[in-house]
């Protein structure tokens, strides 16, 4: 298997009536600081609050009835976590979630909130995976992966689909689009979509800078794991290696991966607080920090930027806006 345009138009279809269709947006003041088109992709007006939603219940509708009957296990620090949970919900399964202790209250309560059984895990002393992998063997549960899944990427990689449809109603074919990268799920189930329908278009992956194993394995040609023991506020994109499936497809499609720093993604943040009206979480706010901060140069270009999710706690979001007030 693998993730093609067709497992993302099925998927799409599947998810037709379920998921909502964001919009694309433009905003007077991106678009004058950056002197480009700047288009973008709000998942953080999702359900849950994050494009997870998407490749969970791609996954998560194509079991059977009796597979339903056993439940879910997933292992997430929140979106994913969410994800499972709604869908789970709206399919009539159990779910179980493994997530860790540090996880934000606000990730918990939600997964909590959507009827997810939530099993709580130390960071430093126990595995998620062997403890997802023990209770799916235990009580014959589905094991949903966060990103390393065909299924989970083709629902991820509708949000290409759509956005490149998006523009190409307004009559345009983006130069390039930034998507925010962790395990790379969303980012491979984009670039596919967007290769396939605009194949000139150049596919960035924005990572943090202590989690930059996606741009540390295209230097070396093949997946490098770091340590991962750096803090960081994107609890979203705290994976330490690329996936295997995820890197099968994005090493190929991804043109160039980005890195951006703390104080980027911080001032980011505010910025999308104060100037697009939009509440974003840190590891959603990658691709538009990139763009703030010059990674890249979009002059006179069409870009587009993923917001991959919206789900950041009061207190990280008014030390934000707290220290970059304009």
């Amino acid at each position: 298997m693998t993730v093609t345009i067709k497992t993302i138009e099925a998927a799409a279809q599947r998810l037709q009536g379920v998921v909502i269709e964001t919009p694309l947006l433009s905003n007077l003041y991106l678009n004058e600081r950056l002197k480009a088109k700047v288009f973008i992709k709000p998942e953080c007006l999702q359900h849950i609050g994050a494009f997870k939603f998407r490749g969970a219940y791609n996954c998560l509708s194509q079991l059977s009835q009796e597979q339903r009957k056993f439940g879910c296990v997933a292992f997430s620090s929140g979106n994913h976590a969410q994800g499972i949970a709604l869908a789970a919900k709206l399919l009539g399964m159990q779910a179980v979630v493994v997530m860790p202790s540090d996880a934000p209250q606000l990730k918990l309560v939600g997964t909590q909130y959507l009827g997810a059984t939530v099993r709580q895990y130390d960071r430093a002393t126990e595995s998620r995976e062997d403890l997802a992998a023990q209770i799916a063997t235990e009580t014959g549960a589905i094991l949903v992966p966060a990103f390393d899944d065909w299924d989970v990427m083709s629902g991820q990689g509708t949000v290409g689909l759509e956005l490149v449809h998006q523009l190409q109603q307004q009559g345009l074919t983006p130069d390039l689009v930034l998507v925010p990268c962790g395990g790379g799920g969303l980012l491979a189930g984009t670039s596919t979509a967007v290769k396939a329908l605009a194949p000139t278009t150049e596919v960035y992956g924005v990572e943090q800078e202590n989690f930059d194993d996606h741009f540390l394995s295209r230097q070396a040609g093949e997946r490098i794991k770091i340590t991962g023991d750096e803090p960081t506020l994107c609890d979203a994109l705290m994976a330490t290696i690329p996936g295997e499936l995820t890197w099968s497809i994005n090493s190929k499609t991804v043109n160039e991966f980005l890195v951006v720093g703390e104080e980027e993604i911080k001032m980011a943040i505010a910025y999308a607080f104060r100037y697009l009206k939009l509440v974003v979480e840190p590891g959603g706010a990658v691709a538009l920090a990139a763009l703030l901060s010059g990674k890249v140069d979009v002059t006179g270009k069409s870009v587009c930027i993923v917001l991959s999710g919206g789900n950041i706690d009061k207190e990280t979001l008014n030390s934000c806006i707290e220290r970059y007030p304009d």
